[in-house]
């Protein structure tokens, strides 16, 4: 079941969100413990010392954190946190999802079957025309258009679909415009469509975020259209979490002579469906896909007390770790403690910045 936040709540998962070496996975975590991030914030201290943290951990300040939500009211934008209903339900289920998200424009849009369009910035007339076309026809049948608001395909997808529906997933704060080309797409789209961010206002968008940005295209869109891609490229790196997330991925293909279709035909000849018209999309689409829904604790659920473990414990799980991610199911099996122990202990240990959780379950050395 939704569960929409209270004003105090929604500060307190920004907080949480926001505070030092708590990801996604460990967000989760915190949350399915203590119930409410509040009760999580005030546990982070007792845990980054069983860690084996020596300094006291950087917490996101009340004070920070209520000057974000205040900024993104504003510019007319709003944090949406994933327990809501209108944060958007196939990114919900995606591994490594934001816990909020910051929009303007459009929720609705968010709650509407997309399909995303990526591809080269340095796109081609013909890659251009093509992802307009493809815009243009998925939109006029239903669907809304997801994109990066990049320069070349995402810019022509988004111009194409600004009717029809078209959602804009930023790598910086909702009140900067990058690249500054497309000042005038993104005021349109803010007002006609919905822009999408898991950054704070203010932040300018840096080599690191686009991955990022990349995860929540490929998590907000049901199925993903590569139009042109060099071997080297963000569209690439959206195609993989496109796969990793069970989304269908369908690429253009194009000359091998031009390095902006090697991608495409690379993802190709790895399995991705060949894109010859929208039907192509569309016939996908047709099919029945239904997400499953994460569930949240009411915030008032009394913390789940985790199993005792000892020094022992933490450095047999610290032999076992290496800088190679390994499944946590592994570290069970091998260290034959109880698998809440080592949930436990992989949660202070992340909090101490001594080991990294990823999206899939895996960890390792930090």
């Amino acid at each position: 079941m939704d569960q929409v936040l209270s004003d105090v709540e929604r500060r307190d998962w920004l907080r949480l969100s926001m505070s030092e070496n708590v990801g996604p996975a460990t967000f989760r975590t915190l949350l399915t413990r203590y119930g409410n991030a509040g009760d999580a914030l005030l546990a982070i201290p007792e845990l980054t010392r069983k860690g084996g943290l020596a300094r006291s951990p950087r917490l996101y300040g009340t004070e920070a954190a209520q000057r974000d939500i205040d900024r993104a009211q504003a510019i007319g934008a709003r944090f949406v946190a994933m327990s809501e209903p209108d944060y958007p339900p196939l990114l919900r289920m995606a591994d490594g999802a934001p816990p909020l998200i910051c929009i303007k424009g459009d929720a609705g849009l968010l709650r509407k079957s997309a399909v995303g369009i990526v591809g080269a910035r340095n796109a081609s007339a013909v890659g251009r025309k093509f992802a307009r076309q493809m815009a243009m026809e998925i939109g006029g049948a239903g669907h809304a258009i997801v994109s990066g608001l990049a320069r070349g395909i995402d810019t022509a997808a988004h111009e194409a679909s600004l009717e029809t529906g078209t959602i804009a997933v930023l790598a910086g704060g909702l009140d900067v415009v990058y690249p500054p080309e497309n000042d005038a797409l993104q005021a349109g789209i803010a007002e006609r469509g919905v822009l999408v961010t898991e950054m704070t206002p203010g932040t300018v968008p840096r080599a690191e975020h686009f991955p990022r940005r990349n995860r929540i295209i490929s998590g907000i869109a049901r199925a993903l259209i590569v139009v042109e891609a060099a071997l080297r490229s963000g569209s690439l790196i959206t195609a993989r979490y496109a796969n990793e997330q069970g989304r269908e991925v369908f690429a253009v293909p194009g000359s091998p002579l031009d390095p902006r279709c090697e991608g495409c035909n690379r993802l190709i000849r790895d399995g991705a469906a060949l894109l010859m018209s929208s039907a192509d999309v569309l016939e996908q689409l047709s099919t029945s896909f239904t997400p499953r829904q994460m569930q949240f604790f009411e915030p008032d659920q009394p913390a789940i007390e985790p199993p005792g473990t000892s020094e022992n414990d933490r450095d047999l799980i610290l032999e076992l770790l290496s800088p190679s991610p390994v499944d946590a199911d592994d570290l069970i099996r091998e260290s034959g403690l109880p698998p809440g122990a080592v949930t436990a202990i992989i949660l202070e240990l992340s909090l101490a910045g001594r080991a990294i959780r990823y999206p899939n379950g895996a960890v390792s050395l930090a």
